[in-house]
């Protein structure tokens, strides 16, 4: 039984390196030909830093090269992943065929699959295997017994999907956001189809229920399937997010990285820690489920009577530095609070809860209420705090998942 890759999603520098800190083994991030046309997406300046930063702590970095390609960028893909070999990064996740070939002719680039290609079957990923890809992001479509078929059958590298967002159709097949808004979803512009309210007209008469029809999926969870994933051997467990926010990664990844250790720690001891799901469940607004892996893919994997999105509150600051000798902690706010508050703060491998007894604005002058955006603080701490930290509502013990 091998250590999976833990995986996660990168946006921009920041939330690189705050993802390599808390606990993932790589990250993969979007460049020039990219699926997320929205994200801020890494220059090559950028990514030289990254990749300097990763392999400092032995981990490494992958560059999504996974848009469906045309003509006009064929003249210049090959310069682009010839720059990206003198990088030294240590893959890029491609769709396209022709890219494989380009890279295969023109570089030393390690090739993976996007699950943009959807492989789900054997057959299917023993033919990317002649092809020279070396590992395979499965589709999310797969069931477990998918995934061991796979894995038991062709000598390769299989990356599963394991958190966040899904698609309503199979991966990178959706052509809707085209139809309906002029934005390519397989280069990079989907708008989201999916999420929208719908009239549902039956037979030409319309069918009112409580709420808006919708189709939208809920989001992947598979928290408490890790061990089964472990136990498959599989090489790469994946965090979806390249757009999602700094505290989003660092706590997710925490999770993911604290349920693989105490798996492997000892794995015939081994208890699922059901506060777990409270933590995944509180940093996002939509909810989870297991989707396609266990095999019960129906009604309650999407929304069809409307659903509600809150964006939570929970994250409230990022720690900018720490004074030794006054036990200080510098924030910069994200979200209100105020004095007499109890709070969670967190970093890599450290987290302790603490009641705010003292609040001091950037003159040193004492505060109750923290509300403006962006605001600098002072809050005094009992240990050290790095600069990786952050401060977030403490979770209720006792509330039901």
């Amino acid at each position: 039984m091998n250590k999976p890759e833990l995986l996660a999603p990168a946006g921009d520098l920041e939330r690189l390196k705050i993802a390599l800190l808390y606990g993932a083994d790589a990250v993969y991030v979007g460049g020039s030909f990219n699926l997320r046309a929205n994200a801020d997406n890494f220059s090559l300046k950028d990514l030289e830093k990254g990749v300097a930063f990763a392999h400092n702590l032995n981990k490494k970095v992958y560059v999504t090269v996974n848009i469906a390609m045309h003509n006009k960028e064929l003249e210049m893909i090959t310069d682009y992943l010839k720059k990206l070999d003198k990088l030294k990064v240590d893959g890029i996740i491609v769709s396209d065929p022709a890219i494989i070939k380009i890279a295969k002719d023109n570089t030393n680039l390690t090739i993976h699959l996007s699950t943009q290609a959807s492989t789900i079957n054997k057959k299917a990923a023993a033919f990317w295997h002649k092809e020279g890809v070396s590992r395979i992001v499965l589709a999310r479509e797969c069931t477990k017994d998918d995934i061991k078929i796979v894995k038991d059958s062709v000598p390769i590298e299989l990356e599963v999907f394991v958190h966040g967002a899904m698609c309503a159709s199979y991966s990178g097949r959706c052509v809707l956001s085209n139809f309906l808004t002029n934005r390519d979803s397989n280069r990079g512009g989907c708008s989201q189809i999916c999420r929208w309210d719908f009239d549902l007209i039956i037979d030409g008469a319309e069918v009112k229920g409580e709420k808006p029809f919708t189709f939208c999926s809920k989001d992947l969870s598979l928290i408490k399937y890790i061990p089964e994933l472990i136990d498959m051997d599989i090489d790469s467990l994946k965090i979806e997010g390249r757009m999602r926010s700094a505290y989003y990664i660092a706590t997710i990844v925490k999770v993911y990285r604290q349920v693989i250790d105490e798996y492997l720690k000892d794995k015939n001891n081994y208890k699922y820690n059901l506060e777990y799901e409270k933590v995944l469940r509180r940093c996002a607004n939509r909810d989870s489920v297991a989707q396609f892996f266990d095999g019960n893919f129906g009604k309650d994997t999407g929304y069809y009577n409307g659903r509600m999105e809150i964006t939570n509150q929970d994250f409230l600051g990022l720690v900018l530095a720490y004074d030794k000798k006054t036990n200080l902690m510098k924030l910069e706010q994200r979200n209100y609070f105020e004095k007499g508050d109890k709070v969670t703060i967190f970093g890599p491998n450290d987290e302790f809860d603490l009641v705010i007894d003292e609040i001091y604005d950037e003159d040193m002058q004492k505060i109750g209420i923290v509300r403006h955006p962006k605001q600098i603080v002072y809050i005094k701490v009992p240990k050290p705090v790095g600069e990786d930290y952050m401060m977030k509502k403490a979770l209720d013990k006792t509330s039901k998942v």
